[in-house]
């Protein structure tokens, strides 16, 4: 008898159990799943979306950010925006060229440049074969058309004149926006200043015989990279190494695997999949070696002392700075 009664009490505790682990699953089914935080940056790009950013692209379809805790929205705004919101802390990062850097921090914008991206500086000048113009010296006296008096192309056409030993008053500066090819193919200009992974192949791909002059042969410059700024970095530090790893992270599959960063890259660029595709692969494969380096990420202390040289010459910095607070390689080591 007491081993039946027994043997009742345990069954009975166990349907307790059992009704007990139902209903909490059931009430588990009706509660809403906990969500991973993640820390929301929108990433100021300086321009138009192109293949060009192929590494970031990679980095979001690849789930880096999400991995390191961060959803990634581009913003194509200016570059000269992107440099302001980051300055003044109303975002966090964006990719801006080297010489905007010092510009910034002149005018006590505390920007800091934490990942180098490009190694060479891609601006030159292109002219067709005929204008017999192929060194720096050979621009004096030549219509050249430029974007405007700003910006990385601004610079880099500087840079040139400086090897000549040319200024602004033995050229003839043509203010053109970004319609080079064009300027160039209408003979508007004798020489567009370009950046030479795109506008070059672009205009061989027309059947134009071209000359280009790089800067990167002449000297080396700080170029485009990711900057931040001294509050996220100091407050914020974690933040800042998880950004610069997972955009290594899709510039190194770039570099290992153009044909699929350039797959990815459709999805990012609107009517990359409908237009001339050779042409557009054709400007990653050239941009690739403008990003090799056996140090990805990290910065050259003396293309930063020749981006201040430049600068102070061209009078846009009246005294040098401190270099060593405007970049950092601490995230990239």
């Amino acid at each position: 008898m007491f081993h039946w009664r027994f043997l009742i009490l345990i069954c009975g505790i166990a349907a307790i159990i059992t009704a007990c682990a139902d209903a909490q699953i059931e009430q588990d089914r009706t509660q809403p799943i906990a969500t991973q935080e993640f820390d929301n940056i929108r990433l100021s790009m300086g321009f138009i979306p192109n293949v060009q950013y192929a590494p970031f692209y990679v980095a979001v379809d690849k789930g880096y950010y999400l991995e390191n805790g961060i959803e990634v929205e581009f913003d194509y705004s200016l570059e000269t925006d992107g440099v302001t919101l980051v300055g003044s802390d109303d975002l966090q990062f964006a990719l801006v060229s080297g010489e905007q850097v010092l510009l910034a921090r002149v005018q006590d914008l505390p920007i800091v440049y934490i990942m180098a991206w490009w190694q060479e500086y891609p601006v030159g000048v292109v002219a067709k074969s005929e204008q017999g113009i192929q060194t720096p010296q050979d621009l004096a006296g030549k219509r050249i058309g430029l974007p405007g008096l700003f910006g990385a192309n601004y610079i880099g056409l500087r840079a040139l004149l400086n090897e000549a030993g040319l200024g602004e008053d033995d050229v003839i500066l043509d203010s053109i926006g970004f319609n080079q090819v064009e300027a160039l193919a209408t003979d508007q200009d004798q020489a567009v200043v370009i950046y030479a992974n795109n506008e070059p192949i672009q205009l061989d791909a027309l059947g134009y015989e071209i000359d280009l002059i790089q800067v990167a042969d002449y000297v080396q410059l700080a170029s485009n990279g990711l900057i931040s700024n001294e509050k996220t970095i100091s407050e914020n530090p974690d933040l800042v190494r998880r950004m610069v790893e997972a955009s290594l992270r899709g510039l190194a599959d770039t570099l290992a695997n153009p044909d699929e960063a350039f797959e990815i890259s459709k999805k990012y660029v609107e009517n990359l999949d409908q237009a001339d595709q050779s042409v557009q692969r054709e400007v990653l494969t050239a941009s690739l070696r403008f990003w090799e380096t056996d140090r990805l990420g990290h910065s050259n202390a003396a293309a930063w002392e020749n981006m201040q040289s430049i600068l102070l010459d061209m009078g846009l910095l009246s005294q040098p700075l401190n270099i060593d607070q405007a970049y950092t390689n601490e995230f990239v080591e």
